[in-house]
């Protein structure tokens, strides 16, 4: 049952990614296209996560933290992009 219930929820996170990529691809700005990204990531955190418990290898866990460590620092970085042009233009 909850094998089925993982199964369900990789389906779900495979059509939500879906939808993220057609905001990645249409974002009419920037910030839009960053988020997109990062949900896009989010996503592929998750199913990564759930494919390790059906799995039952761990190995799996560690590209997820990795990968995760890698998509906030991007965010950040961006962030700090957005601050400082903004400060700039004042």
């Amino acid at each position: 049952m909850v094998e089925t219930a993982l199964f369900i929820a990789i389906v779900i996170l495979s059509i939500c990614s879906v939808f993220a990529m057609v905001r990645f691809i249409k974002g009419p700005s920037l910030p839009d296209r960053v988020t997109a990204f990062d949900l896009f990531a989010a996503i592929v955190i998750s199913i990564i996560a759930i494919y390790s418990v059906i799995s039952g290898n761990t190995a799996f866990l560690d590209v997820a933290i990795l990968l995760s460590l890698i998509t906030f620092l991007g965010s950040m970085s961006f962030a700090y992009f957005l601050f400082r042009n903004t400060k700039n233009d004042r």
